[in-house]
Formats: C-alpha cells, structure tokens, sequence
C-alpha cells in the first residue's frame, strides 16, 4: 500500500512540473519518468538490496537520495498547497467576476522547486548532525528527597545504520558521557540491519557510562531486523533489555524501579505484546517507578498501572514542523516533550537519530535529553 500512495505522489508531481516545461517531448518523458522512479526508492531498495528498513548502501549516496527524495516529498506538498491556493483564487474571482492574468506555471514551479531543494539539503544536515543536549527538569510527585536531583539521559531512535554509522555513534556516546549521568536510559530503535552488517556502527555502544547503569527496551525497529539475535548482542554491549521486566536501582539507599515494555509491533511477530503488569510484577512497595515504553500511545494505562515517569520516544517529534500535527493524531496527542498523563509525567523524545529511508528533520531538531528528576 505504501508503494502504491507513492506511485500515485509521483505521477502527481510528474505531472504538475514537467508538462508546462518548454522541451522536448522526449526529454520531459524521460524527467517524469525520473520522478515516477524517484518516488520508488524505497520500493526499489527493497526490492534490489533486501531490505527496506536499512538498504547496505554507501553513506554518501544514502544522504544524496534522502536529499532527492525529500525535495520529492516537499515539492509534492508545495504542488498541493499551490492547487489548493489556487481553486480558492478561481472561485474568487469567479464570486467577483474578475480577471488577473495569472503567474507563469514555470515561474512558480521553478520557485518551489529551489525552495524544495534547499529545504530538503537544510534538513538532511538537521538530521544528520550530532544532537545538541536538551535539558529538561521534571518534578515527580513523591519522588524521595534523597533522589532529587538524579540525572538521566534518555537517548531514542539512534537507528545505527549505513547513514547513521559508528563515526556519528561515538560521537553520541562521547558526549553522552560527558555530561556525568546517573542513568542512561534508552527508549528503542537503537538499530536498522543485521547483527553483521551493524557490528562496527554499534560497538561505540559497549561504552555507555552512568552511575548507577544503562537499560534499553526495543523499539518497532528491533523486531524489522533480526530480534532475537539483537537483544543477544545488545546484552552483550551492556544495554540490560528490558522486556516486560524491571530492574531495581538503589539510589541513597532508597529503591528505584527502571520498568521496560516490548513494542506494540511484538505480536505481529508471535513475539510478546506490552505488558506493564507484567514489567511492573513484583516491585518493592512505594519505589518511584520510571517505564522505558518505545511509542507514548498507551501511556494514560500505564499512568493507572503506578507509573511516575514514562519515558518514550517513536515519533521522531514529526521530523518536519506541520507534519507533526498528523503524528500527534496518531500517538493520542502525543509528539514531543513534556505531557501530563492523571499522576504520571510522560517525556517523548524528539529521537537522537532516524531511519535513513526519510532523513529529513525540519524545525523538529534530535536531542540528547538531560533530565534531572525534582521531588514534586
């Protein structure tokens, strides 16, 4: 289906930008049928290279179609906003009965054009770059006063890949490290590829380091690409996995319950679903509880379940300012930041990294997120 609403973009935008071209009929089939192909890449990366989810392409050529397809993307929506401006102004002027010579097709299309290509190139550098630390204070009601001032880092969506290498991965770890955290907390799609093909761009993984420890969850990502073999080598790295379990971390000897959740995408892989009773079974009395949960739909459950913090991550915070508004329609009203949820304080994560199939962040930046916890 994916495939399918991309052939029909791409012959939208094919049509909307080569006909009016003052050449040759033979070149402007020869660009519409570029722009038709464009719109496959991903079919086309399945389809040639195995693997949708991460194609083993070169890096630079992996950033050059991101940048293609995503000026694709972005003209395809200018083209849309442009026909919808103008069936406005056309049943304007039919209400008033005038007439305005109209703009040159080519003017405009040459205009949206430059602007798609320069905004995509804009947004590839936005995504692939080393995040910036974010800061954020969250204060949890009930929270001991002998853990006020515990420092995490929640790091989501690093997406280790041929775009998203080892070099980039090091860099995170480094800085990461750098700010001194109490725990590290990772909230999934740490991956895209197999075990062998990411050995290298993951090894910067091993060499997390908090106080009092790293803990993971997988993501959707995790299950696209090997499971099983990944939360083995993730142990292996030292991320701790938890699916539907819990750790108990004491902090000043008081008890701090780091609770983890599979993704909601487990089952259709016969693997097991979310379960926050599970995860939470057992739990010393009273202990704050914070819950790595891959995708916030389902956070006011856990919130009911005696969740305090839920940290997610999954919706990369829209990737593109606009269309984040869809994602929060398809996360309960959940997207980027600070939320909430009856008692429980929830904290999406604009992701560290992405998948490379759409390697385009505008005004949506990545982040590594400080939080430090405050009693409330």
């Amino acid at each position: 289906m994916f495939h399918i609403f991309a052939t029909i973009i791409g012959i939208y935008v094919a049509l909307r930008l080569v006909p009016p071209l003052r050449w040759k009929a033979s070149v402007k089939w020869i660009a519409g049928i570029f722009i038709v192909l464009l719109s496959q890449y991903h079919f086309i990366g399945r389809m040639v290279f195995g693997n949708m989810a991460s194609p083993e392409l070169p890096t630079g050529l992996l950033i050059f179609m991101g940048w293609l397809f995503g000026s694709f993307f972005l003209l395809a929506v200018f083209f849309l906003l442009k026909d919808m401006f103008s069936f406005v102004i056309l049943l304007w002027r039919r209400i008033r009965r005038t007439r305005k010579p109209p703009f040159s097709p080519n003017r405009v299309n040459a205009v949206l054009l430059t602007a798609a290509l320069v905004l995509s190139g804009i947004g590839v550098w936005q995504a692939v770059r080393v995040p910036d630390v974010k800061m954020v204070d969250i204060a949890i009601k009930g929270l001991p006063s002998e853990m006020d001032g515990l420092k995490i880092v929640q790091l989501s969506d690093l997406h280790a890949s041929r775009l998203l290498t080892g070099e980039r991965n090091r860099a995170v770890v480094d800085k990461t490290n750098a700010l001194n955290p109490d725990l590290i907390l990772v909230t999934g799609d740490l991956v895209d590829g197999t075990v062998e093909n990411r050995v290298d761009d993951v090894a910067p993984f091993r060499d997390f380091r908090a106080k009092y420890g790293v803990f993971s969850i997988p993501g959707n990502h995790e299950y696209y690409s090997s499971y099983v073999d990944w939360m083995k080598a993730f142990d292996g790295l030292g991320l701790n996995m938890l699916k539907n379990g819990h750790a108990v971390v004491i902090v000043n000897d008081r008890p701090l319950v780091i609770a983890g959740t599979t993704d909601r995408v487990a089952p259709n892989f016969g693997l097991p679903r979310p379960d926050i009773r599970g995860a939470l079974n057992g739990i010393p009395d009273n202990a704050p509880v914070i819950l790595l949960a891959h995708q916030p739909r389902g956070a006011s459950q856990n919130a009911e379940a005696g969740v305090d913090l839920q940290l997610s991550g999954h919706t990369h915070g829209g990737q593109i300012m606009g269309a984040h508004w869809l994602v929060q329609l398809l996360n309960e009203g959940f997207v980027s930041g600070l939320y909430d949820v009856g008692d429980m304080k929830l904290y999406v994560s604009n992701g560290t990294g992405l998948w490379n199939g759409f390697p385009i962040r505008l005004g949506r930046t990545p982040e590594i997120t400080e939080i430090v916890l405050h009693a409330g």
